[in-house]
């Protein structure tokens, strides 16, 4: 299986909402598999063109996937269950339900164009634990508020 992360922020611009959901299409048929979260904004996008899709939702958080998203919150100490719960979710966008098959990219959008776990700021938001656990993990991030990944992203569709 081929698996590709697509996750962002509620806020993403509709313009770029339709490149991910026509990327989610044409990835489907080219045997992908997505991951996301079931959020608003990004995560419908990506999900409104995948056909082949694992969904994760914050109630299906482990202790296993709460420990990696942790170790990478620059605020865990501040989050509550419900939060924590959330960012753990994206432990399963990134590497899958049993935490050892990792997704081979990710493509998201936030308003910093983060694309590291060591440009994240607090303007990343809540997409930042998934692109913190994809940078750490040696997976290729695609941030599509940044013109050369918005580029290749449109190339390739």
């Amino acid at each position: 299986m081929k698996y590709y992360t697509g996750v962002g922020s509620r806020q993403t611009p509709q313009h770029i909402l339709n490149i991910m959901t026509k990327l989610a299409r044409k990835l489907d048929l080219a045997g992908w598999t997505l991951r996301s979260g079931g959020a608003l904004g990004a995560d419908r996008a990506f999900e409104a063109g995948a056909m082949n899709k694992q969904i994760f939702f914050a109630n299906q958080a482990t202790a296993p996937a709460m420990e990696i998203a942790g170790r990478l919150h620059p605020a865990w100490h501040r989050c509550g269950e419900y939060a924590r719960k959330l960012h753990g979710r994206n432990s399963f966008q990134v590497l899958g339900p049993d935490l050892q098959t990792p997704s081979k990219f990710l493509v998201c959008w936030t308003p910093d164009g983060c694309e590291s776990h060591s440009s994240r700021q607090f303007q990343t938001g809540g997409t930042g634990t998934a692109i913190s656990i994809a940078s750490v993990s040696g997976i290729q991030i695609f941030n599509l508020a940044n013109r050369a990944s918005l580029q290749r992203i449109m190339n390739w569709i």
